[in-house]
């Protein structure tokens, strides 16, 4: 394993529709593995290949197995789950939507207000392409939703209402 460079803004990467994976061989268990290695480095709750250069469908997500967890006295020991999916894809979201604060490891610095659907459920494949279906919700389902729209190029500056630098706005979105 290794760590891998994370690409910012404006890295063109960030920008273009992620390529479907088709080959689960050697080259994906690597790729899988450095960003688990590069996202708990950042450290982060998610990462997408995309984000560290590679333009193909492949997300980690390492987050609170129980939400409540994160609030504990001592979250060090509290238990995280690790998801690696490859070629995800929303196939349900809720009515029901939230706005709270994200932040990206590819826009460092800047944090923005964004809404999300507080239930989705997520299709896609593990690491060795079997198909998996994920039922998530509240945060984990925010994460997923933001790692996924790095694999069609979108970013949470372009859907948040407000943008800012943790000591003030930036700007204001309508």
């Amino acid at each position: 394993m290794a760590l891998r460079t994370i690409v910012t803004v404006p890295e063109p990467v960030l920008r273009r529709k992620a390529k479907t994976v088709t080959e689960f061989d050697e080259k994906l268990q690597t790729l899988i593995d450095d960003m688990v290695e590069t996202m708990r480095a950042a450290p982060g709750v998610g990462l997408a290949a995309p984000q560290v250069g590679i333009a193909e469908r492949v997300i980690v997500i390492e987050y609170f197995e129980n939400e409540a967890d994160e609030e504990s006295e001592d979250p060090e020991n509290a238990k995280k789950r690790l998801y690696t999916l490859v070629n995800p894809e929303i196939t349900r979201a809720s009515v029901d939507t939230e706005i709270a604060a994200e932040g990206c490891l590819s826009i460092p610095g800047v944090m923005g207000d964004v809404e999300r659907h507080l239930a989705i459920t997520v299709k896609g494949q593990n690491r060795r392409g079997q198909p998996v279906t994920l039922k998530l919700k509240e945060w984990t389902a925010r994460i997923f939703q933001h790692e996924i729209d790095h694999l069609n190029g979108v970013l949470f500056t372009d859907l948040a209402s407000k943008v800012w630098k943790p000591e003030g706005p930036v700007e204001d979105k309508v």
